[in-house]
């Protein structure tokens, strides 16, 4: 249902942007705007991932400068049938994550340092594995598009301002055409990205509760993510909103709501469909036998890369520290008082 939903939206959105170049030149118009449709789509197939990482400054780290958040990637990675992703790591205090690439073979998942500094060795792999979702369905490639359509019709929008007053841009419909493409048609546009991104939330998070083993991992994870979004900053996110709709948790301040307006389902809600999804699965794993513990603000102080396993098997030890791969050990205020992540 949530695939067909998807194709739906994605049709909507499609459509929506050849009216809008209707609505500003005619039939001419519908053609120059598929054309434009068909380039931009086209250079994010290729290019959007590039893109989405240098924006957020990410590094790409592997099995010897970041060996313990590398395993777990590629643990998950096999468990769910992936190629390995290239992985990635984000120097920013908060906690967050997100998946991009056009199909699983071109793939990368990017960890912040404050996710890996704030969370559970559980929780982390319950949180690349809702990334691995995200790869494994090519939600990737589709938040792409509607993305990139997106702004592509904001872009058509500014464009009928200039050519609204022109009497021979061939626009049918007069100022009304011209007042529809300057502001419903994008406004249109963004709850239909909205709606999109929200759908595949659900989903991912399903499917990365299924290649953890534990729903209550990743439930745990998105409380503790959701609150750290609401206290730290997130720079290069607010500096580009567009990008929003990739992380696990919005990145942005003052977007809560379940809504046509929210780029995410609302915390509590995708938390419920895990607690129910963990009651429905009973004891069928050992894995989900075991509850973890509920997100509260007690159980969320830093406790280095991985914090205290949730559920750890009695003969083995936890893994040894390692160097941080920055070079450094973290400083400055938002470390003080406690080790970095790697140190």
């Amino acid at each position: 249902m949530n695939t067909l939903r998807t194709a739906v939206l994605l049709a909507a959105m499609t459509a929506l942007f050849m009216g809008v170049g209707y609505l500003i030149g005619g039939s001419g118009g519908m053609v120059i705007a598929l054309l434009i449709a068909a380039g931009t789509n086209l250079f994010s197939y290729w290019n959007a991932d590039k893109m989405v990482l240098s924006m957020n400054r990410a590094v790409e780290v592997d099995e010897k400068n970041a060996p313990e958040y590398y395993a777990i990637v590629q643990a998950l990675a096999k468990q769910a049938g992936l190629p390995m992703p290239r992985t990635y790591l984000i120097d920013n205090p908060q906690p967050n994550a997100f998946a991009t690439g056009r199909n699983p073979e071109n793939a990368a998942v990017a960890a912040s340092t404050g996710l890996l500094e704030r969370l559970s060795h559980e929780e982390v792999a319950a949180v690349m594995a809702h990334e691995l979702a995200h790869v494994q369905h090519r939600d990737t490639l589709t938040m792409t598009i509607v993305a990139t359509l997106a702004g592509a019709i904001s872009m058509l929008g500014n464009f009928a301002f200039f050519l609204g007053g022109s009497r021979d841009n061939n626009n049918p419909f007069g100022f009304v055409g011209v007042l529809v493409a300057m502001i419903v048609a994008p406004f249109a546009a963004m709850i239909v990205q909205m709606a999109v991104s929200r759908t595949r939330e659900y989903e991912a998070d399903r499917r990365g509760a299924e290649i953890c083993g534990n729903p209550l991992w990743l439930a745990s994870a998105l409380g503790k993510i959701a609150r750290g979004a609401e206290r730290i900053p997130n720079e290069d996110a607010e500096r580009n909103p567009a990008m929003a709709h990739l992380f696990i948790i919005n990145p942005l301040h003052g977007e809560r709501m379940d809504n046509l307006f929210s780029t995410h389902p609302s915390t509590e809600n995708r938390i419920a469909a895990l607690q129910e999804m963990a009651r429905a699965m009973g004891g069928a794993s050992p894995a989900a036998r075991r509850e973890a513990p509920a997100p509260t603000a007690a159980n969320e102080a830093p406790a280095g890369p991985w914090g205290k396993p949730a559920d750890p098997a009695p003969e083995v030890e936890p893994p040894p520290r390692k160097p941080n791969p920055w070079g450094r050990n973290p400083t400055g205020p938002r470390n003080a008082g406690r080790r970095g992540p790697w140190s």
